[in-house]
């Protein structure tokens, strides 16, 4: 049996961010318990040369609708990086699950020789469709958000393996 290149990413994207809509919200809610000034978990980093977590948050949803967009032969969106609070964080996660739900099985499947070309200048790669989804867009998109959630977990957000995969 055979997957589809959509199902290999859209649905994946889906669940994972609502996934993590559902950290972000837990997140927000630990800090209003504690009495921890949100800032604290929003700029925290698991090692001083690491990305915030804000910025984790960022690139995971840059990572999917990236994806969605050039594997369905479309430009990609660019979305200011400026969210600053857990409310604009879940906020872009929800504008990421509204643009990755746009795009139809038909407009992805068959996208696994498509040309595909990221980055710009000397920082250009290119690859064959299947390639870009499988050896770089979901590695990098796990790795983002693997990193937000121990980020979070490592700040005692009481989070734990369910709330990261999810209910099956």
């Amino acid at each position: 049996m055979t997957i589809s290149m959509y199902q290999a990413s859209i649905p994946v994207f889906q669940r994972s961010l609502s996934n993590l809509d559902a950290i972000l919200q837990k997140a927000a809610q630990h800090a209003e318990n504690r009495k921890i000034d949100a800032q604290a978990l929003l700029q925290a980093r698991l090692f001083p040369d690491m990305f915030t977590f804000t910025r984790q948050v960022q690139i995971a949803c840059d990572f999917a609708k990236g994806a969605a967009a050039r594997l369905a032969g479309q430009d990609v969106p660019s979305w200011e990086d400026n969210e600053k609070s857990f409310e604009e964080l879940r906020a872009r996660v929800a504008r990421t699950l509204e643009f990755v739900a746009q795009a139809q099985p038909e407009q992805i499947d068959g996208s696994e020789e498509r040309d595909i070309q990221v980055g710009a200048g000397e920082r250009q790669m290119k690859f064959k469709g299947q390639v870009y989804l499988l050896h770089f867009v979901l590695p990098n998109f796990y790795f983002h958000l693997t990193t937000a959630y121990d980020i979070l977990r490592h700040n005692g957000v009481e989070i734990g393996k369910r709330d990261f995969i999810g209910q099956v």
